[in-house]
């Protein structure tokens, strides 16, 4: 879980740097990089404990509902009935897959 908090984490200050015109090179992507690099660090430590099937479903359904809420929250970002649809479909395929996993 911890690795998917420092992604989440990398995200955010990626956005950030994004929706501030920052450029490729700026400490704030730079920032997002290292985050993305020390969640490796967390994943490896993460599958020593427990398998891929278990972690991916976790963290897939973990990070979606993050990002959404993130985005609709923090950004502004709106979501179409569409997005609302695929969102509550991705869940429901990884509750199937748990059940599995």
């Amino acid at each position: 879980m911890g690795a998917t908090l420092i992604v989440i984490a990398g995200d955010f200050v990626l956005k950030s740097a994004v929706d501030k015109g920052h450029a490729l090179h700026s400490p704030s992507v730079f920032l997002g990089c290292v985050l993305y690099a020390a969640s490796a660090a967390g994943w490896f430590l993460a599958l020593r404990h427990v398998s891929l099937a278990q972690t991916g479903v976790a963290s897939a359904l973990f990070t979606l509902m993050a990002l959404v809420t993130m985005g609709v929250v923090l950004f502004g970002e709106k979501l179409a009935l569409r997005e609302v649809f695929g969102i509550a479909m991705a869940v429901g395929s990884m509750l199937l897959m748990a059940r599995v996993a």
